[in-house]
């Protein structure tokens, strides 16, 4: 049986794992952007890795969304637009995510550092148009969803209200000023960007008395309360329509984005302060203030039988959502996100329930375990979420599980991919996922960095 991966080549064995090992990378020139230091980090890390096949995974993922994502212009100022894969527009949270894992590298790369530096400006750029939208297309066109019953712009693919996508901009600048040191990407627009932000931020707080945010798909997603969104208490907390899976909330304060959020906020304050921006640092300090003072009032709650735990949504009036979801911002990410540390009590209690069959998304089957998501049809596993398992795990053999699991999950295509049915890895949506790819690389990373014996040893 023959299939295709993302870059178009020829896999054997596509039902089960290939017996050798053939790169699947594109060729190097058909590659959308090279880094010597990334090349150079994959070669050191695979020499770590004794297991060949996990090796060739890594080799395939790490650098995927560079060979096939990006569209770089090195003008002056640069500018990068990055897809998500096999959905021609840019996620503000799927780009950051992308490009993490390379952040480290970019002060020994000049060229890798100019296409990050080009990536902030670029997302500046999409908030400016519209701080509401989720997805974004290079030019000022109207696609795919020109119909939605919201205010659709030239340039916005999607306009789910997602909070996690604000986050993840701050989170990609502040990163970007933290590993490199430089200040490029932070011009006018980039502070007009913040200042919009802040400014939804703010509305949001409220119980949606001052936002003009409302969403309406014809034959598709409606918000409830004509378009608006479901009733919530003015608190602290910020309102947001959709989860990052893209899916709508049930309530309106999405707990983990809030967490990201939260800690997106107090990162970014020395950088604003630093250029001379005293009045945008003290809002964006006092508005992480408040969404961390409210996520620990009215997010901590008790569950019949996981004790007290983080609510994945409230409301502010009494309603609860326990749930988790593989996409991340998640309750089971929150120490990858820097929220907590992994042996926090209260999130050890929630990482428990978000590992158990009390989490609705949760999957156990004869071979595989996992978080799926309701993005997918039930039974499916999210590789992501195996992956964030293993990242969040302070024990060896929970994280040897995880690699076990994701070096058989990969159906013999050699990528990550959006989910698979938890009996049946063949059957799996998106061949082309670069976050997924992406992650999967950054876990072996931080594993040749922090856990080397289990890349040295046999799975």
């Amino acid at each position: 049986m023959m299939s295709k991966n993302a870059c178009g080549h020829e896999i054997r064995n596509a039902g089960g794992p290939a017996k050798d090992f053939p790169s699947c990378r594109p060729a190097l020139e058909k590659r959308r952007f090279s880094s010597p230091a990334v090349e150079r980090l994959m070669e050191e890390v695979a020499a770590g890795i004794r297991d060949p096949e996990l090796a060739w995974l890594f080799g395939n993922c790490f650098p995927n969304t560079l060979d096939t994502t990006i569209a770089f212009a090195s003008d002056n100022p640069p500018d990068t637009f990055v897809i998500t894969g096999d959905i021609p527009a840019m996620w503000l949270r799927d780009s950051t995510a992308q490009v993490w894992p390379f952040l480290p590298l970019a002060r020994s790369d000049a060229s890798l550092r100019t296409m990050l530096e080009g990536l902030v400006r670029r997302q500046a750029a999409c908030v400016r148009l519209d701080p509401y939208a989720n997805a974004f297309y290079r030019e000022p066109v109207l696609g795919r969803w020109r119909e939605d019953l919201t205010e659709m712009r030239p340039g916005v693919h999607e306009r789910k209200w997602e909070l996690d996508s604000l986050a993840y901009f701050l989170r990609l600048s502040h990163g970007y000023w933290t590993q490199t040191g430089g200040a490029e990407p932070f011009d006018e627009g980039w502070i007009t960007a913040v200042e919009a932000v802040l400014d939804v931020l703010e509305i949001e707080q409220d119980e949606g008395i001052r936002s003009r945010y409302s969403f309406a798909r014809p034959g598709g997603t409606t918000l409830p309360r004509e378009g608006r969104g479901a009733v919530s208490a003015s608190c602290g907390l910020v309102r947001c329509a959709f989860r990052p899976s893209d899916d709508m909330v049930r309530f309106p304060f999405l707990v983990p984005a809030n967490a990201m959020m939260a800690g997106a906020l107090h990162s970014v304050v020395p950088l604003l302060e630093q250029l001379g921006q005293a009045a945008l640092a003290a809002r964006a300090s006092r508005l992480g203030r408040e969404i961390f003072e409210a996520l620990q009032a009215l997010a901590r709650v008790r569950h019949p039988l996981h004790g007290e735990i983080w609510a994945y949504e409230v409301d502010g009036l009494g309603g609860v959502h326990f749930m988790d979801d593989a996409n991340v911002p998640s309750l089971l990410a929150l120490p990858y996100l820097g929220f907590c540390t992994k042996d926090d009590p209260l999130y050890l209690r929630t990482r428990a329930f978000c590992l158990s069959r009390d989490n609705p998304f949760f999957v156990e089957g004869e071979k595989f375990s996992g978080i799926g998501s309701p993005h997918t049809k039930p039974g499916t596993i999210w590789p992501m979420a195996i992956v964030m398992q293993a990242l969040t795990s302070d024990s060896d053999e929970e994280i040897r599980s995880c690699l076990r699991q994701l070096k058989r999950c990969h159906a013999g295509t050699g990528f990550m991919h959006e989910s698979f049915l938890a009996g049946n890895p063949a059957d799996f949506t998106r061949p082309w996922f670069a976050w997924a790819n992406t992650l999967f690389g950054e876990l072996i990373v931080t594993l040749y960095r922090e856990r080397p014996h289990l890349l040295q040893a046999s799975l």
